[in-house]
């Protein structure tokens, strides 16, 4: 599903966080953002999903501008898909009534049927022992998979990863993106924000350096991290690099 962006700005008060950002995302692509704290990636994808209004510009679905003033978002979250970094999953719920909720209660499938996309998901992912737990019963690496099939069991067109990694331990990390690395082969759109620059370098077509609220550059990983173009790209990596978070 194809996903457009066009001079879309964004402010907070007097801090602007996108300011006039464009952008195309073809059918099927994994784009990751990679950038600074506060350049916008995170604004990026909660504007995408209708979480946060835009100021300025359209944001595009298949041809339909799904950010006109007055427009229902419901329908259109349920076609686009977000999971945040601190996971959201609700506390007194079950795995299974986590998954099954807005199946049941948005989508009105049936609760058998609801049920059966949780288990056949959860499987999936290795999580299916874990569908009768509550979240304060997981790690925190299998509450982020448990979000993500949550995600999913809408069966979205386009998926939003917001720093899924950032509130995990290191050791919890490499089991959520390996759901990622699954994903990738399911012809699923992917818009990831993240600060994983090897992950960010594996699983992309194409990454986007954020800075200022813009897309001060944009390649396929090997250009981005081995041949950056911009000076800003450039200080951004090494900073990363002289952390180790490359």
């Amino acid at each position: 599903m194809k996903l457009e962006l066009r001079n879309v700005r964004k402010s907070f008060e007097e801090r602007v966080v996108l300011a006039g950002l464009d952008l195309e995302v073809n059918a099927g692509e994994v784009v990751s953002f990679i950038g600074s704290s506060g350049s916008g990636k995170t604004t990026l994808l909660r504007c995408v999903n209708l979480l946060e209004p835009i100021d300025d510009g359209a944001i595009f679905l298949e041809g339909d501008e799904i950010s006109s003033i007055g427009r229902d978002p419901n329908p259109i979250r349920r076609r686009i898909g977000i999971v945040f970094q601190s996971f959201n999953l609700f506390p007194h719920m079950s795995v299974r009534r986590n998954i099954t909720l807005a199946l049941t209660q948005v989508v009105k499938k049936s609760v058998d049927d609801a049920n059966e996309i949780a288990i056949s998901l959860l499987k999936r992912f290795g999580l299916d022992e874990k569908i009768d737990s509550y979240p304060d019963q997981l790690s925190g690496g299998q509450q982020q998979r448990v979000a993500i099939v949550r995600a999913l069991a809408m069966n979205p067109e386009v998926l939003l990863l917001d720093e899924i990694t950032s509130a995990l331990d290191p050791e919890l990390v490499g089991e959520v993106l390996d759901v990622v690395r699954e994903l990738k082969g399911s012809g699923i759109t992917m818009l990831i924000a993240t600060h994983e620059m090897n992950f960010a370098r594996e699983i992309s077509d194409r990454v986007c350096f954020l800075d200022a609220g813009k897309i001060a550059e944009q390649g396929s990983p090997d250009q981005i991290f081995n041949n950056p173009i911009d000076e800003r790209t450039r200080q951004f990596l090494r900073r990363v690099q002289a952390v180790g978070k490359t």
